[in-house]
């Protein structure tokens, strides 16, 4: 029943936000009565952390699905993965980083975001081959998931042309570096 409500508590932050939707909203979205949303999740900030953790484990098992092996092939994959993701189920932008705006002094949704963002970013490194440039590709994520509302798809290619240009100098400078030594 909890994971339940945590995917319903999802759908409803991501479809109204979290400034809209009070708890009587949420409690009728989860289709289940107050004392219940309640003895599960006993606060708003609650549902908001369940509902980020419920989809931060949904968006790492869509990622791995049908991924290439690590490397140049697996990030590009990555990169595309995102703009499936969003179109179906982000197209108002990052769900973690709009809880941070709406609730920007509330610690639990802060370290529930900075969580999300760390595991991705390492996955990002893992996934490219490499861990060196995984802030990069975490900024180069981010920037998909910020200016999807605007660009839509052009976010993906413009993200993913700035990838493979950023891929390709590193691996120069890096056999330029071992010619050097």
């Amino acid at each position: 029943m909890k994971q339940q409500i945590a995917a319903s508590l999802e759908v409803a932050f991501s479809q109204y936000g979290f400034a809209e939707p009070n708890v009587d909203k949420l409690k009728t979205a989860c289709n289940v009565s107050l004392r219940t949303l309640y003895k599960h999740y006993p606060s708003k900030e609650s549902m908001v952390i369940a509902a980020l953790d419920y989809r931060h484990q949904r968006y790492l098992a869509y990622l791995e699905s049908e991924r290439p092996e690590d490397g140049v092939q697996s990030i590009v994959h990555t990169f595309q993965k995102l703009g499936d993701w969003m179109a179906d189920y982000a197209p108002h932008g990052c769900l973690s980083m709009n809880a941070i705006a709406a609730f920007p002094k509330q610690v639990q949704i802060n370290q529930a975001v900075l969580q999300h963002k760390a595991e991705v970013r390492d996955l990002l490194g893992k996934y490219s081959q490499r861990p060196d440039l995984a802030n990069t590709l975490l900024v180069l994520h981010e920037g998909i998931s910020s200016a999807w509302p605007i660009l839509g798809e052009n976010a993906i290619s413009s993200a993913t042309s700035a990838l493979l240009t950023l891929l390709n100098h590193s691996e120069m400078t890096t056999s330029n570096q071992e010619y050097s030594l």
